[in-house]
């Protein structure tokens, strides 16, 4: 069978990776794809982004099976484009999607279906979000109501910061995000001002094919830039999985109270869910799970640890969930921790430098693997730089410290200019332990 995997980011490298260990694959196309899967021999970039463009490839190429990877081109209609065509894809319609789309959506959907999530209010008027700040104060979050690659978010801690981030979003709206028609029907950007949890997060994945669902290996990211969880917020800077403070009882509550309601709302709402569903969650001191929010696709960087562990056959698997049948199958996960590190450009999150040359990277390992993001092949076949969060170094071990240990050490030998990454990935499970 020919697969086509769409994005260019680390989490479609990990995919197309673990796609194209299947014995029934044929050939695995990525579209655009990156450095790392142009290298990778059982894979073939495809240099096409749009989206009829996309789906007259698969019809050419009489592609068996498409995974869509990133939120953009779902929440443009991907899924509605090629089911219209007959094409077996994988991902929620462009309805669906607003789960990720949009915030304003999201905390809609949640409040009227009553699953738990924290407090908040949606504002277009920037004095108006500034009086509610007032009366509310600090520590708060504020969220931009569209697609923002990562960076719709501030966690604000002091209610300077929480004004600066209302004017950024909804004056000069930097992020350049979705916008929402206003009373006179001009477009207007949006925020969502909603309070502050408190606790330790998780990512809870699942798969869902409108009927049924299927659990992820649990797994946790690193959000801010620095050790410590100190720095700007980023799109991730490491994960590993499973994650510890996702315990058999905080897992039950959230497959009962958040992922299932979830999937019951959409299907009561008229928009039945198929796809990969992400629940961001926090859970509190006492194991009680609320969320943060929903992305309609698999996280980045979790997406590497996670397929790192999975046993199963992950064509089959994904064949299953587009044909409606994921009750037929049942995951096998390896038992061995993944952890996966996060090599950052040079000016990164907010100004990333491209174009450096990276040398040093390593060969595959049995227990390692170097997934690719925000990298290009130049003319001369080295890998560049091309994006914020370039290479994600992941490894297996019998514990976190000791995945740790091994993700460091084969990451020790890579090198381009003004190279950023954490060195304390998997901190918490460490100090837990």
């Amino acid at each position: 069978m020919k697969v086509l995997v769409i994005g260019s980011g680390g989490r479609e490298h990990a995919m197309a990776w673990k796609i194209a260990q299947s014995s029934k694959v044929q050939m695995v196309y990525v579209a655009p794809g990156n450095g790392g899967t142009a290298l990778d021999q059982r894979l073939q970039n495809v240099a096409i982004t749009d989206i009829n463009q996309l789906a007259d490839f698969a019809q050419d190429e009489k592609i068996g099976l498409t995974v869509v990877g990133p939120e953009a081109p779902l929440a443009a209609g991907v899924v509605n484009v090629f089911r219209a065509r007959g094409l077996r894809v994988f991902g929620p319609t462009k309805e669906a999607a607003q789960l990720e789309s949009s915030k304003a959506f999201s905390k809609d959907f949640m409040q009227r279906h009553g699953i738990p999530t924290a407090l908040y209010q949606t504002f277009s008027d920037a004095a108006l979000a500034h009086a509610h700040l007032e009366k509310v104060g600090a520590p708060i979050v504020v969220k931009a109501d569209g697609l923002a690659a990562g960076k719709g978010v501030v966690v604000a801690t002091t209610l300077a910061e929480a004004h600066e981030a209302v004017d950024w979003m909804l004056l000069d709206n930097k992020l350049g995000v979705q916008h929402v028609a206003g009373a006179d029907g001009a477009a207007v950007p949006r925020v969502v001002i909603e309070e502050f949890l408190d606790g330790e997060e998780a990512s809870f994945i699942v798969l869902a094919d409108g009927k049924n669902v299927s659990v992820l290996a649990t797994s946790q990211d690193h959000k801010r830039l620095l050790d410590g969880d100190a720095g700007p917020n980023t799109g991730g800077m490491g994960a590993y999985s499973p994650a510890p403070v996702v315990t058999p009882n905080v897992h039950a509550k959230a497959m009962q109270e958040i992922i299932l309601p979830t999937l019951a709302g959409m299907a009561k709402d008229g928009i039945p869910y198929t796809g990969f569903l992400y629940a961001g969650l926090m859970i509190d001191s006492h194991g009680n799970p609320r969320t943060l929010e929903f992305n309609c696709r698999m996280g980045d960087p979790e997406t590497q640890p996670i397929f790192m562990r999975l046993k199963s056959d992950l064509l089959e698997v994904l064949i299953h969930a587009a044909d409606g049948t994921l009750d037929q199958i049942e995951l096998q996960w390896d038992r061995r921790v993944a952890l996966g590190v996060v090599v950052a450009a040079a000016g990164y999150p907010l100004d990333p430098k491209k174009g450096d040359v990276i040398t040093g990277l390593p060969a595959e390992a049995e227990d390692a693997m170097v997934f690719h993001a925000g990298t290009t092949l130049g003319k001369d076949g080295k890998v560049l730089t091309s994006g914020g969060r370039v290479l994600c170094v992941t490894a297996l071990g019998d514990s976190v410290r000791m995945a740790q240990q091994r993700a460091y050490e084969y990451m020790n030998g890579i090198h381009f200019d003004g190279m950023q990454a954490r060195r304390d990935i998997g901190w918490r499970a460490i100090k837990a332990r």
